[in-house]
Formats: structure tokens, C-alpha cells, sequence
């Protein structure tokens, strides 16, 4: 991919600069070089894109297409994505500087199972009949119809743009809704060839739309417009707070998958051998940026030594460097500013008293590049047990017993996800059960999968992505009762 290629959106399926014709540069993590120049949006391309969306929400082909037809779309597009598998695992891989094996083992299997998950759907989306005593003596046929919502505005973040933008394309056109994708200026590349993919797929000119640019932009002109009906955003817990507050005087309907802080808790009965790996996972998976990392590592005291040290030693021998070397286990993180900012929380915790026992070790030339990183002697007041770090940054504390584990686990802001290890599955079922997540996994690591349903709570959003649950987030029910 040429560095002089221009990325433009995609408004009622045709290419379009800016309004203003203003670009931006996206650089590439591994290397620091110019990989892309992409049109930077305006309020004016933003009402161009759901104008487009709305037409075709409210009169257009797409708006007669029956169930089955919008399913057998998703099928194709399904297709087309399994048969360009290897140029998004590129465009992946030097958009966001990750190995390229994680995109072929998780973010390109897991894209296309979504796709095809919800095409099921899409003929499927039944009403209930309802029985009632009847209306003034009289009997009544009461039932109800599921519609869809309208124009849904789907905020796409840069940690796992192809995922997460199946994630929420996927229910919103298999439940009949037209949309607005913008994805992060920080990865813009896969989220608009997927875009592009529609068109091959058959869907009508204006069912998706893109527009590229920043979110002080486009993402506010998207969630300030009245012509959307619905805005999801995948992303950090402040700016969704801004989402919501702008939301709020127009009743939008919301999807809000915000931070976390997930605790890995091992209990005193864990195989150590087994736990290690994927505690490692947990921590550095997409070098740690996302939002379900493992970064609080709760471990009995009793292996607390023992862990420490497997971990500062799983995080030495990382290989970290080129995504294309199919040695590479670590890449480089997204963007330099991003990279300051994880450096700076490994400043803070050591300032606060934290021991590194890992994460000194030298760097490869050039990119975005951050060492694997572990925290010994972490009180959990520090800000590097508190504050989401979204980068390969973990803290081992030590616990005695079950319910300072719970405490622990539960004593954050965020609520989106765990993971538990012990071989005790009673007990495994009563912690699960106290613990204020949207998502506990018991012996792995989040084991994310389009059948359930994503989310958190507290300060990591409200609503849910994938499975029955985020299609029904698309959806309206409308009664009707017929008086007999």
C-alpha cells in the first residue's frame, strides 16, 4: 500500500474526499513511517452520510428487503471477508503494529462467525402474542411487532477495528437498520476496505455508510445529529461519558462497551502450570490495549512468589518487534502519543513505590515500542492497580482468603470483565456470582464469542454487544391491540 494512497469515505456507496478536501496522516506503529493519507470529516460530510442512510432507512430498497434477503447478504459479505482474509490480516497488521498471527487466529475468525451469527437472525425476528382479560368486557388480540430502529451511528475504536466493527455492524443490518460507520483516526484502513466490502456483497448504496476524521468532528457531529437514532461506541470510559450527556436531551438509544480494570484471581487450589499461560494472554494479548486485559493479577499468597517470578520471566522472553517476523509475539503500540502515555503510568508506579521486576529490557529501533512490563509490591491504593493503563503493564497483588480476593476483584471503578482460576467448581460458581463484571471466565481468558453477549458494568458502559442481546439493542417492539 502505496503511502501517498488517499483513504476517502464511503457516503451512498461512493468515494468521496472531504468536504473541505482536508487529510490526515496515519503513521505506521512498527516503523513510525507515513502509511496513509485519509480525508478528514466534516459536519457537513457527516449530514451527507446519514441523509444517505436515512433515505434508504425510510423509503429505499432497503427498507422492503424481507429478512432473508438482508441474511443472505451478510452470508456474502461473510464470503468476501474469508476470501480477503490475508490483505485485512495485512492492512491489520500495519495499521495497528500487532503480530499478524492474532489477527489469523482471533480477530479474522472471530469477524466472519459474527457476520454469519446474525445473518441467522435476520429472518427471525418474531413478534409474541399476548393474552389479556380482555378490554371493557370485550376480548382483545393483543400482539407485537419487532422494527427496526433507524440510522445507527457505530463508533469503531482502534484496539480491534475489524472485530469490533462486526461486532456492531452485523445485529444493526440483520435487524434492518442503515448505518454510519466512524472508525478511529488511529485505524481507519480495515474498518473502510470492510465498508467497501458491502458494495461487492450487494447491499443497496447507502445502507453503509463511512465517514473517516476525529472524533471532536465526526463522532460529535454523528452523536448531535438528529437523524440517527441509535449511537454505539467501543472506547474510553471519558468520552462516553460525553456521548451520553450529548445523547441524552435527544433520547438516542445507546450502546456504551467503555474501560476496564480486569482482575485474573488464582485461587490457592490453581495449577500454577496451567494458570501462567493464560495469565500471560490475559495481560499482553494486542500489547495489551484492550479492554478486557488482565492487568490486576490476584494471586493467593502462597503462590505470590512463585507467580511473580513466572510471570517477570514469560515477560523477558517475549519477542517483541516486526508484526510481519512470525517470531514476533509483542508488536508496537498504536500511536507515539499513546506509548508516552503507558510510559507514564510505569513512571508513576515506580514513583508510588512498585518493583519492576520486568520491562527494563532494550527496545527495537524505531515504531511505538513498550517492553512487557510486571509490578511486584503493588499496594492496591497505587494508581497502576487503579487506573486503566491499556498497554502490556501488569500489577501481581497478593491476597489470604476468598472474600479479600472478591473484595479486591470488585474494589475498581470498572465492571466489564474476569478471569478465575481454581479447580473448585462449586467455588468457582459462588465467586463468579459475587463478583460486579459483565463477563467472568473460569479457568481462561476471556473466551469472547458472537453467541454471548459483551458488557460491563459501573464505569464500563451500559448495554451489550454480540449474541440476542445486542441485536435486540437495534430492534423496537410496537403493540397492537385489536378489540374483538
Amino acid at each position: 500500500m502505496p503511502a501517498s494512497q488517499t483513504h476517502q469515505h464511503l457516503i451512498a456507496g461512493t468515494s468521496r474526499d472531504a468536504s473541505d478536501g482536508a487529510l490526515f496522516d496515519k503513521f505506521e506503529p512498527s516503523s513510525g513511517a507515513l502509511l496513509a493519507k485519509v480525508a478528514a470529516g466534516t459536519a457537513r460530510d457527516v449530514d451527507a452520510a446519514v441523509s444517505a442512510a436515512r433515505a434508504q432507512f425510510d423509503g429505499g430498497e432497503w427498507s422492503r428487503m424481507p429478512g432473508a434477503a438482508r441474511g443472505r447478504l451478510l452470508h456474502r459479505l461473510a464470503d468476501l471477508l474469508e476470501r480477503d482474509a490475508e490483505r485485512f490480516v495485512e492492512l491489520l497488521a500495519r495499521e495497528q503494529g500487532r503480530p499478524v498471527m492474532e489477527m489469523r487466529m482471533l480477530d479474522l475468525p472471530m469477524s466472519i462467525d459474527t457476520l454469519r451469527y446474525f445473518a441467522g437472525w435476520a429472518d427471525k425476528l418474531e413478534g409474541r402474542q399476548i393474552p389479556t382479560g380482555g378490554f371493557m368486557g370485550r376480548p382483545t388480540l393483543n400482539y407485537t411487532v419487532r422494527s427496526p430502529l433507524g440510522v445507527a451511528a457505530l463508533i469503531i475504536p482502534w484496539n480491534a477495528p475489524l472485530m469490533i466493527a462486526c461486532w456492531k455492524l452485523a445485529p444493526a443490518l440483520a435487524a434492518g437498520c442503515t448505518v454510519v460507520l466512524k472508525p478511529s483516526e488511529d485505524a481507519p484502513l480495515a474498518v473502510g476496505a470492510l465498508a467497501r466490502l458491502t458494495l461487492e456483497a450487494g447491499f443497496p448504496p447507502g445502507v453503509v455508510n463511512l465517514v473517516h476524521g476525529m472524533g471532536p468532528a465526526v463522532g460529535a457531529a454523528l452523536v448531535d445529529h438528529p437523524g440517527v437514532d441509535k449511537v454505539s461506541f467501543t472506547g474510553s470510559t471519558s468520552v462516553g461519558r460525553q456521548i451520553a450527556q450529548a445523547a441524552g436531551p435527544q433520547f438516542k438509544r445507546l450502546t456504551l462497551e467503555l474501560g476496564g480494570k480486569a482482575p485474573q484471581i488464582l485461587l490457592e487450589d490453581a495449577v500454577l502450570e496451567q494458570a501462567i499461560g493464560g495469565l500471560v494472554m490475559g495481560l499482553f494479548v494486542d500489547q495489551g490495549q484492550t479492554c478486557a486485559a488482565g492487568s490486576r493479577i490476584l494471586v493467593h499468597r502462597r503462590h505470590y512468589e512463585d507467580v511473580v517470578g513466572a510471570l517477570a520471566d514469560a515477560a523477558r522472553s517475549l519477542k517483541v518487534g516486526d508484526p510481519f517476523d512470525p517470531g514476533t509475539q509483542m508488536g508496537a503500540l498504536i500511536s507515539a502519543r499513546h506509548a508516552d502515555r503507558v510510559r507514564s503510568h510505569i513512571d508513576t508506579a515506580l514513583t508510588e513505590g512498585a518493583k519492576m521486576v520486568a520491562g527494563s529490557e532494550a527496545l527495537p529501533a524505531g515504531g511505538y515500542f513498550v517492553r512487557p512490563t510486571i509490578f511486584a509490591d503493588v499496594r492496591p491504593s497505587m494508581r497502576i492497580a487503579r487506573d486503566e493503563v491499556f498497554g502490556p503493564v501488569g500489577a501481581v497483588i497478593p491476597f489470604d482468603t476468598d472474600d479479600e480476593a472478591v473484595a479486591l476483584a470488585n474494589d475498581t471503578a470498572y465492571g466489564l470483565s474476569a478471569s478465575l482460576w481454581t479447580q473448585n467448581v462449586a467455588k468457582a460458581h459462588q465467586i463468579a456470582g459475587r463478583l460486579r463484571v459483565g463477563a467472568v471466565a473460569v479457568n481462561g481468558w476471556s473466551p469472547l464469542d458472537a453467541r454471548l453477549p459483551w458488557g460491563g458494568f459501573k464505569d464500563s458502559g451500559v448495554g451489550r454487544d454480540l449474541s440476542r442481546s445486542a441485536l435486540d439493542g437495534y430492534l423496537e417492539e410496537k403493540v397492537v391491540t385489536v378489540v374483538m
